[in-house]
């Protein structure tokens, strides 16, 4: 996977695909289309951007050069659009042509939603991963569509899911993983503890190249920022501190002993800002920072989200948290201010995979098709939950939260490193003993 500069990450999340051609910021190709050559670093979307101004635009281009490929087998024939190889020759449509395929691709869409049938019976177990609230909210809104599905589910952070998979592989014991950063589940596709699935409502994420692995063994279904959550009773009785915009401040005197975060064993969060941290700054600076960073930590938790309710409570003065969790403490009415590193922050796509040597393949993959639809992604607020969705069609509830610097973040880079960025961590940083809960 490829990594794609912030900016375009939040243009991508804001646009809509609508029935006709999107609404584009540079002109469509005129007479009859042109023949482009796949150089290093392209992606369909990237290559839609630049010819239409819109990176939702990329099924154009794949279903286009499909049908050259029909006709004249010098034109690539694309299986899978979330994989182009340098060297392939491609179409690029005109605006006529790609009117019509922005119409059949809508078609495609619209077909591909889940209806449900109360005929389905048996029992699914689910691996949850994001908070309680959701994880419970999702049961019953699955329900309605499949009503002779028992949901069997256990809430896990995201590291102590990770481990749970590994310790079950022989027997798992989930059919389908909901929820955390896809870091880990890049870690465990490498691993072999996921199975790959072709789901058709893939068709909706607004970018595969980003949104989904190469063999389809993950999908993704949310995407969050991370943030600071400062306690606004603790500024006032601190005049002169103001809430943190950079990583910077987190290690100055002032803040000895006042910051929150969870531990990246047990926390996909933190472990986001550990592999932004070493992204940001080069691997042997950014060590240097987390040893600095580590000695004003008043105490890490096992939750990613546990930082911004503690530091909401006044235990601490400020938290490292996805911006997400910290708006749900912030609509709770718990005394805090969201801020951003000026510098850049790291951001999550939250993910769903089907687990291998799943006992109920067929029912988890309802739940996957079913996580990829728009109606799906969008009641997410409905349960506190404020991540931003990666279908065409699911309005964010929230866009201003990502409205903000977002660093070039390497999901294969943090995903292949995770166990060895980890144990690093954990043996000569910080250890996991007595995590507060």
């Amino acid at each position: 996977m490829k990594k794609i500069l912030g900016l375009t990450l939040v243009a991508l999340l804001l646009f809509t695909v609508v029935a006709g051609v999107a609404s584009a910021a540079a002109p469509l190709p005129q007479g009859g289309g042109q023949e482009y050559t796949v150089q290093a670093d392209d992606w369909l979307s990237k290559l839609a951007e630049k010819n239409y101004g819109d990176v939702l635009a990329w099924p154009v281009i794949w279903k286009a050069t499909n049908a050259k490929a029909t006709e004249d087998d010098s034109f690539a024939a694309i299986a899978n659009p979330n994989v182009i190889e340098v060297g392939q020759k491609l179409w690029i449509p005109d605006e006529s042509e790609a009117a019509q395929y922005f119409e059949e691709f809508s078609a495609e869409r619209a077909a591909a939603t889940t209806t449900g049938s109360p005929d389905i019976t048996g029992e699914l177990n689910l691996l949850c991963v994001v908070e309680l609230e959701w994880c419970e909210g999702q049961i019953p809104e699955f329900n309605k569509l499949y009503p002779g599905i028992q949901i069997n589910w256990i809430r896990m952070s995201s590291g102590e899911s990770l481990t749970r998979l590994r310790n079950e592989a022989s027997n798992p014991q989930f059919d389908v993983w909901w929820g955390g950063p896809i870091d880990s589940y890049i870690t465990a596709a490498k691993e072999g503890l996921l199975e790959p699935y072709d789901s058709p409502n893939a068709v909706n994420l607004r970018d595969p190249q980003l949104m989904k692995a190469p063999d389809n063994s993950w999908f993704g279904i949310y995407i969050g920022t991370l943030g600071f959550a400062t306690n606004l009773d603790y500024l006032e009785a601190h005049p002169g501190l103001v809430a943190p915009t950079s990583w910077d401040e987190l290690i100055k005197p002032e803040w000895k002993d006042q910051v929150l975060i969870a531990h990246p064993s047990s926390s996909g969060t933190s472990y986001t800002a550990l592999c932004t941290i070493l992204q940001l700054r080069g691997e042997e600076a950014g060590w240097e920072y987390m040893r600095a960073f580590a000695d004003n930590v008043l105490q890490f938790t096992k939750s990613g989200s546990a930082p911004a309710r503690f530091a909401g409570s006044g235990e601490a003065g400020t938290s490292v948290v996805f911006s997400h969790d910290i708006v749900k403490q912030i609509e709770a009415g718990l005394p805090l201010q969201l801020t951003f590193p000026a510098e850049g922050t790291g951001y999550e796509i939250g993910g769903t995979a089907l687990i291998k040597g799943a006992k109920n393949p067929d029912l988890a993959k309802l739940w996957i098709d079913w996580a990829l639809t728009p109606a799906a992604q969008e009641l997410g607020p409905k349960y506190n939950a404020f991540q931003a969705p990666t279908v065409i069609g699911a309005e964010a509830s929230r866009p201003e939260l990502l409205e903000v610097n977002l660093i070039n973040y390497d999901f294969d880079y943090c995903g292949n490193n995770k166990s060895a960025f980890v144990d690093r961590f954990t043996n000569e940083i910080a250890n996991a003993d007595a995590l507060k809960e």
